[in-house]
């Protein structure tokens, strides 16, 4: 496997503005428009949206955010998602966690059209991406494969290990790696010695939402880690999954923040202008059907894909 040399930060800055230059190029023409659906108060989330606005700003994607009450009943979350999957004008839509109480996030994510469905959340289009067949991953999935293209890390033939099994990250990064015929091990919170499983991998994804749950024990030297997690500090700071200091003075690491996140939110973009593209019946490649770089590429098989959006790395069971 090409590795770096131990101990280089995996930033994702550069791919995540190649990839917005992409989108720029074809957004305006496009008149590409992203619907974010927020039913939350929390001011992660918020801190999220208003970022994730301006980098469309940024790139000719028209944002709209869709403000919904704290405590909006499950019904009315999904009559907007609805509504929003039958709006000719709108091309991709998210579904913003955290979600009102007794929200279930599959059922109303089941209210995307999977053409729109830009963050892979809807049960089908996962279901589509296991199988095979074209849809749209999870954009912080795909983000940690396009971050490991970034930097030349080859996986075919190699080992990976997952740790977190969660539908946004875990299970369906397991997937995407797979398809880059990497062996793969999925870790979890019932998985005994964790660190006998993550030592022996070329490859460990931290995608637990455990602060400093991967440490230099759980590493082998010369191993590259890609940190996903994204936990609130008091000091209103962000941490990973990963014990930075000690894992990076004997792996190659992706920092938290500035490693998997800025590329997620380029691929959200990404994904908006593709499906814009299907509706305008332009010739651009279709989402994903597994192959390099899966959820971006589609059938083109082409090699192509932080902290992502609040919520998108849930704590795993």
């Amino acid at each position: 496997m090409t590795v770096p040399a131990i101990g280089p930060s995996l930033t994702g800055a550069a791919r995540a503005a190649r990839i917005r230059a992409e989108v720029t190029a074809g957004a305006a023409e496009l008149a590409a428009r992203l619907a974010v659906v927020v039913a939350t108060e929390d001011e992660s989330t918020a801190w999220y949206v208003r970022s994730l606005a301006r980098a469309a700003a940024k790139t000719g994607v028209a944002c709209d955010t869709v403000v919904l009450p704290a405590d909006a009943a499950p019904e009315r979350v999904r009559e907007t998602l609805a509504g929003l999957s039958t709006d000719p004008r709108v091309h991709g839509i998210i579904l913003q966690t955290p979600l009102p109480p007794g929200a279930v996030a599959a059922d109303l994510a089941g209210a995307i059209a999977p053409e729109k469905d830009v963050d892979g959340a809807n049960p089908s289009s996962l279901g589509r991406l296991a199988a095979g067949l074209p849809a749209f991953a999870p954009a912080t999935a795909e983000a940690v494969v396009e971050l490991l293209d970034a930097h030349d890390v080859r996986l075919g033939g190699r080992t990976a290990a997952v740790v977190g099994r969660s539908t946004v990250v875990g299970k369906p990064l397991a997937h995407l790696l797979l398809d880059r015929d990497a062996t793969v091990t999925v870790c979890h919170s019932r998985t005994p010695d964790l660190a006998g499983v993550t030592s022996r991998a070329d490859v460990v994804v931290a995608a637990a939402g455990r602060p400093g749950l991967i440490t230099a024990a759980h590493v082998r030297e010369g191993a590259v880690v890609v940190d996903v997690g994204t936990n609130a500090t008091e000091d209103g700071g962000l941490v990973g999954d990963v014990a930075a200091a000690e894992v990076g003075a004997k792996a190659a690491l992706s920092p938290v923040p500035g490693g998997v996140g800025p590329i997620t939110t380029a691929l959200l973009l990404r994904h908006t202008v593709m499906a814009a593209a299907r509706a305008a019946g332009a010739d651009l490649p279709s989402p994903a059907a597994p192959g390099p770089t899966a959820a971006a590429g589609g059938g083109d098989r082409r090699r192509r894909p932080d902290a992502g959006s609040p919520g998108s790395v849930m704590p795993e069971r």
